[in-house]
Order: structure tokens, then C-alpha cells, then sequence
């Protein structure tokens, strides 16, 4: 029958595309995972790959196979990770970690009362880029984390939505853009765009690269500085761009198609493993819709 060694076999195999590897990601030799797949297809009766070709692809059996393997293997990743959970106890140090763009309002309007319940609680605050602090979380630097909204959120993280941060296109006022309405979006593509990304070079899945000629950072003040600059156009939260627009340093782009800016829905994240204990429930609770009241 099958085994969950057999079906990480066969999704880490479809993933990376090939057995070896598939073999180099699970640590294991090319020979087990190999002999994984060919039990798991002896099992199923069926043939999942097809290799007749340099690499192995799913059969039309093996595509109906990989939607509930990725299932089970998520709740085998949550089973764990509430086992693990059975014998923690309450930390005695929480680490919070904020996307920049997003108002630390919406965490502060909440310490005194987490301080109130957990007064021997040990926080820290901090800040980084969305989807490094997803990095963070998986690695254990923070147990809280506070982004923008990702298409790929890792199985074995918990989130929950807590409102939302409006975004929209900036311009230096001395930036060429500024001076002229852009009638579609290939006007953007004639000028430098400033992006945010990762420090592993990750893009974010909401700041889609528009321009063939791109400059990145990993904060959102960093391309505030770079707009001011007129280095290029940007996509900013409004609060991040509001003191400079009062200033008249940095406008919103002129544009036909008038409405390019949108809400970004902000998560809270945690590890399965943390979700269910009682401080971390509470933080979830305390940090529900924050962001609306600002």
C-alpha cells in the first residue's frame, strides 16, 4: 500500500522535473527514489510517468494521482507539526516580523494589550520584504509574521487575512512621466521600473515586472528614495508616498486608464506548528481588521 516516502518520491520527482533531482532534494540516493515510484506505480497499477523521452512526464493516470498526493502529503505535514505541538508550552520570546510597506500602526495599536495577557513575553519587531519574512518564518528567525499577500504560501504555514493597504503608481515630479497622461500601459514600458524583490531574488507575485529595464530593492522606502531620484516609476503604498506627494516631491502617474493602483490584502502568518497555541491565537485575534481602522 502506499507510503509517504513513495508519494514525496512522486511529487518532488514532478516538480524538479527529473528522478535525480528529485533524489539531491529529499537527500536520498537517485536508486531509492527510483524504486519509491516504481512501487508506488506497482500499487496504483498503473504506469505515473512516461520515459520514453530525457525526462520523465505524468501519464494521464499520474495527473490525476498528483492532486491528492500534494492533499495528503500537506495533512501529513500538518499531522506532524500538531504532534510536535503536543509538548510546547507558551514562548517565552515572540518575534514579529513586518513587511515594510505595511503601517506598523497595525502592530503597535496592539502591544499593550498582548502585554497585558502575556506579561512575561519577551517581543521583537522585524522588518523585511514579504517574502523573505516567509524565508524567516520557515527557518524559525521570527514566529509571527505580518506581509502583502502571496500567491504561494508554503503548506506548512497558517495565514489569515487582516485587511488591506492601497497601492498605486508614483513618479518623481522631475520624471518625464509626470508631464504627460499615459494613454495604455506600453508607455510604462519606455521607462525604468523600480521593483521590489528578495534577497534571494525572489519577485513578488503582486509587483508584476512591466518594463524591460528594471532596477530592484527589498523595501519599499528604498524605492521611495529611488523615485524621489527620478530613476524611474514605481508601485508604493499610499502611506509610504504620502509625505512626499504633500511635498510635491513625487506625484501619482497621469494616466488615461486611470485606476493602475489597487488594495493589497495583508495576511498574518504563522507555522502550523505555533498556529494553535494561545498567544498566537490572541495575536490573530488583536491584529483582525487594524488595518481598517487607520
Amino acid at each position: 500500500m502506499f507510503s509517504i516516502e513513495q508519494l514525496q518520491a512522486f511529487v518532488a520527482t514532478v516538480e524538479v522535473g527529473s528522478f535525480s533531482a528529485a533524489a539531491r532534494r529529499l537527500g536520498k540516493a537517485q536508486s531509492v527514489v527510483s524504486q519509491h515510484i516504481i512501487n508506488l506505480e506497482v500499487d496504483c497499477d498503473t504506469a505515473l510517468f512516461e520515459r520514453s523521452g530525457r525526462y520523465p512526464t505524468l501519464t494521464e493516470a499520474g495527473n490525476k494521482l498528483l492532486p491528492q498526493a500534494h492533499a495528503l502529503l500537506s495533512q501529513h505535514q500538518r499531522l506532524k507539526n500538531s504532534a510536535l505541538a503536543l509538548t510546547d508550552s507558551a514562548p517565552t520570546e515572540v518575534t514579529i516580523a513586518l513587511d515594510e510597506g505595511i503601517p506598523f500602526k497595525a502592530v503597535t495599536s496592539i502591544i499593550a494589550e498582548l502585554q497585558m495577557k502575556y506579561p512575561h513575553v519577551t517581543l521583537e519587531f522585524l522588518s523585511a520584504s514579504s517574502l523573505d519574512i516567509i524565508d524567516m518564518l520557515r527557518g524559525k528567525q521570527a514566529l509571527t509574521g505580518i506581509i502583502f499577500s502571496e500567491l504561494n504560501i508554503p503548506s506548512d504555514l497558517d495565514f489569515e487575512c487582516i485587511g488591506s493597504v492601497k497601492f498605486d503608481l508614483y513618479v518623481a515630479k522631475s520624471h518625464p512621466l509626470a508631464h504627460q497622461t499615459c494613454r495604455n500601459i506600453d508607455a510604462l514600458r519606455l521607462h525604468r521600473q523600480l521593483l521590489i524583490r528578495s534577497r534571494n531574488t525572489q519577485t513578488s507575485s503582486f509587483q508584476l515586472k512591466i518594463s524591460p529595464d528594471t532596477w530592484y530593492a527589498d523595501n519599499y522606502f528604498l524605492l521611495l528614495e529611488l523615485a524621489l531620484q527620478a530613476h524611474g516609476w514605481c508601485l508604493l503604498p499610499s502611506h509610504v508616498a504620502h509625505e512626499s506627494v504633500q511635498s510635491q516631491e513625487l506625484v501619482k502617474l497621469p494616466l488615461e486608464f486611470e485606476e493602475m493602483g489597487w488594495q493589497a490584502n495583508v495576511d498574518v502568518l504563522q507555522h502550523q506548528r505555533h498556529s494553535n497555541l494561545s498567544i498566537f491565537k490572541v495575536i490573530r485575534e488583536l491584529l483582525r481588521h487594524q488595518l481598517d481602522a487607520l
